[in-house]
């Protein structure tokens, strides 16, 4: 579940239900998106307005072929070669991933490593910055020099 705007990629809106937290508030689960951390998608994540953290379940993903591994103050997110794309430590029994760290420590576009495409070229060149936005920037004219096409993966 998100509810951090920035993250969102292709936005479907559908009423899901509702979600209960812990001070026993309830919010509206107004649809999902596709939640992109670096040039890694986490697809059909609940979107819930105003949710102040981003929750994965370990399914998610584990769904995108990825390991998670747990250990007594860290947790880990592992690609298939074992390389950790994610880590961060444990604190009040709770797991957390700082995404903003993530997203810029990122020194390495995990997907796309040597890609010729001008998409992947200004992915890159945005600090992994998602499509949309992007897109968004061109259409708004708001970087000098970016060419004006449809940036896509």
């Amino acid at each position: 579940m998100t509810g951090n705007h920035a993250l969102l990629t292709n936005f479907v809106e559908k009423f899901l239900g509702t979600v209960c937290f812990g001070n026993n508030d309830f919010a509206m689960i107004a649809g999902y998106v596709d939640v992109v951390i670096g040039s890694m998608t986490i697809k059909k994540v609940y979107y819930v307005e105003g949710l102040g953290h981003n929750l994965f379940s370990v399914g998610q993903f584990c769904d995108k072929a990825l390991e998670v591994a747990f250990r007594k103050s860290t947790c880990f997110v592992r690609n298939e070669d074992g390389v950790d794309l994610l880590t961060d430590d444990r604190s009040s029994n709770l797991y957390t991933i700082d995404l903003n760290e993530v997203a810029s420590n990122s020194l390495t576009c995990l997907l796309a490593k040597a890609s010729s495409s001008q998409s992947w070229l200004w992915h890159q060149r945005f600090f992994h910055l998602n499509f949309t936005t992007i897109n968004n920037l061109m259409k708004n004219n708001l970087v000098q020099g970016l060419p004006k096409m449809k940036f896509e993966k």
